[in-house]
């Protein structure tokens, strides 16, 4: 048995630790997800400390993990990982039964899970917790309680930092459609092998004062004149999978123009700067100044893509600014703002504001 319970702790303790490591690579990621919850529970009064939240959750995930594996505080940490598992199963469950929400976010964007994937796998994690739970008089510790504490706190920054780096300078893995290599408009057509959603479409009509709802394949025996026509609609009969990885990537003038074939089918070099808002402006505003003299000088087109364009011309009056979505610019660009070089519509590079200088010397040495 205690064989048993070893494997155990380091199968869920591991597993916690992935989960948390691998969503700290990205945790507003996490966030956004956060906020599709509260929004279809109403609790909007939440909507400012998502980030906040997202944090201390992968904290918490890895430092339960290592606490579980080392056997510090056995006790504490069952009744913490059954609390966790617990709170994780209820929201899959919803996820797989309510159909207001796609995916948990439960391993991040780098390994998107399916509904019932995930409530499956929570189920699972709690039954070996509840192993755990049950059986924590017969583990011991496997550290001295001074070396477990220094683990424990060195565990506690390093996921502190983690995060913190990558909030600044762009996620570690970049698991979007936006990332480094991608070809933006192939991203935005429909998979190879995919399957469109199927309509059929449905018909009204008005007759003795009744309204007859029939389909193209099924007209009334008795249809003439006396049917009025009132309305008709397309009815989905099969959901396909024919959505594209990006299906909302949209750039537009100031005036409303869609300019996305224009500016993704340039056969050079360009850099699009993608600023949600201008928040944090004085950050950076000298950079992006620097920035576009040596990109002029090589012949390099600069444009700025925002979801507050006005504020946009008023800051950067030499600067084409270009209306995007501020959701599609969240996804595309996880710090704001973020620099991307692109080569016609393939992603060559993507930089943070504060790695602004790693592209000043890109663009500098390029012939």
């Amino acid at each position: 048995m205690k064989t048993v319970l070893t494997i155990i702790r380091w199968v869920v303790g591991l597993l916690f630790i992935f989960s948390g490591l691998i969503k700290s690579n990205d945790p507003l990621g996490l966030s956004y997800k956060m906020l599709e919850f509260f929004e279809a529970w109403g609790f909007h009064f939440l909507d400012n400390y998502t980030l906040s939240f997202s944090v201390v959750m992968n904290i918490c995930e890895v430092l339960a993990g290592v606490a579980i594996i080392i056997g510090w505080r056995i006790k504490f940490f069952s009744w913490f990982l059954l609390s966790l598992i617990l709170f994780f199963t209820f929201l899959t469950a919803y996820v797989l039964f309510s159909g207001q929400i796609k995916e948990c976010g439960c391993f991040g964007d780098c390994i998107p899970l399916t509904g019932s994937s995930t409530f499956i796998k929570d189920i699972a994690l709690l039954l070996l917790i509840l192993i755990i739970f049950f059986n924590t008089q017969k583990i011991k510790q496997a550290l001295s309680s001074g070396i477990s504490i220094s683990v424990l706190i060195v565990t506690i920054i390093a996921a502190i930092a983690v995060q913190f780096y990558v909030l600044k300078h762009l996620p570690f893995f970049d698991c979007l459609p936006y990332k480094k290599g991608n070809n933006i408009l192939n991203e935005m057509k429909a998979p190879a092998g995919s399957v469109p959603d199927s309509f059929a479409i449905r018909f009204r009509y008005k007759k003795n004062n009744r309204v007859v709802e029939f389909d193209q394949a099924h007209f009334p025996n008795d249809f003439d004149s006396s049917y009025e026509y009132v309305d008709r609609f397309d009815q989905l009969i099969r959901k396909g999978n024919a959505t594209p990885a990006i299906p909302d990537f949209s750039l537009r003038t100031i005036d409303g123009v869609d300019s996305t074939s224009f500016i993704l089918q340039q056969n050079r070099k360009y850099i699009l700067l993608f600023a949600k808002d201008f928040s944090n402006v004085q950050d950076w505003k000298n950079d992006f100044k620097e920035l576009l003299v040596v990109a002029t000088s090589k012949k390099i087109a600069v444009y700025l893509i925002t979801a507050d364009a006005d504020n946009g011309i008023q800051l950067f009056k030499n600067v084409p600014v270009f209306k995007c979505d501020a959701t599609v610019i969240k996804t595309a660009a996880r710090v704001n703002p973020t620099y991307f070089l692109m080569q016609e519509a393939a992603v060559l590079n993507k930089f943070s504001y504060a790695d602004s200088r790693l592209l000043l010397q890109e663009i500098a040495n390029a012939k």
